[in-house]
């Protein structure tokens, strides 16, 4: 995937603020498994309770290209995806899985190499007898409720989930943020300094005579883009 068309989690989080909707990002340790792994799609979120057939029957429904956000409660006590599933949702065309909870066979997993976003591993799968009854196609994650649809951006930085009315509005602003950068990366490479090009010595010489003036309101002024 071109490294422009695949959106970043730090431009996606940016954007959202820039666009004043909340915040969702997944809480720190919720990693990928490896450092190149990147996946966006659109969420089909699942809870597991104990047994993997809502798994399979959330990935023989999911779309093409989706992610497959399982909801585990967190739990540090078992694990809920493993290589099997793993290369099931790959064969279906699934774009990647972000697990709260813990995955197995890390080893396999990597060899497949579909995108799996984590809390960390841990070898013994689910022990608990669960309730039976239809797939719940929902998930929390920390707190955040994941819809089906909602739009996932995950890569080495962690995980964001965008809510589906925003995604398009969020992906839009966050490329011109990652264009931007791309731009002033090019530049400083070329021998100009960030604080040249954002006129950093205009920015000091207004907020001494306008307190309240904040970079932000100079990088906007100025079509600028840094870390904020």
């Amino acid at each position: 995937m071109d490294a422009m068309t695949q959106l970043s989690t730090a431009a996606t989080a940016d954007a959202m603020v820039r666009l004043g909707i909340p915040a969702t990002t997944a809480p720190f340790g919720l990693r990928s498994l490896a450092p190149h792994f990147v996946a966006e799609g659109p969420a089909v979120p699942i809870t597991h309770l104990g047994s993997v057939d809502v798994l399979l029957e959330a990935i023989g429904e999911a779309p093409v290209g989706s992610v497959l956000v399982i909801d585990n409660g967190g739990r540090r006590d078992e694990s809920c995806v493993g290589d099997l599933l793993t290369l099931e949702a790959q064969r279906a065309g699934l774009a990647g899985i972000v697990i709260w909870g813990l995955h197995r066979d890390t080893t396999e997993l990597l060899d497949i190499g579909l995108p799996v976003f984590s809390l960390g591993s841990h070898p013994r799968g689910p022990i608990r007898v669960p309730p039976g009854g239809p797939a719940m196609y929902a998930a929390v994650v920390d707190g955040i409720v994941v819809r089906p649809g909602d739009g996932v951006v995950a890569d080495a930085d962690g995980v964001v989930f965008v809510p589906r009315d925003s995604m398009e509005a969020v992906g839009q602003t966050a490329r011109a943020i990652m264009a931007t950068e791309k731009a002033q990366s090019g530049e400083m490479r070329g021998g100009v300094s960030l604080r040249d090009q954002i006129g950093f010595e205009d920015y000091l010489a207004e907020r001494a005579s306008n307190p309240t003036y904040s970079l932000r309101d100079h990088l906007k002024a100025r079509g600028g883009a840094v870390e904020t």
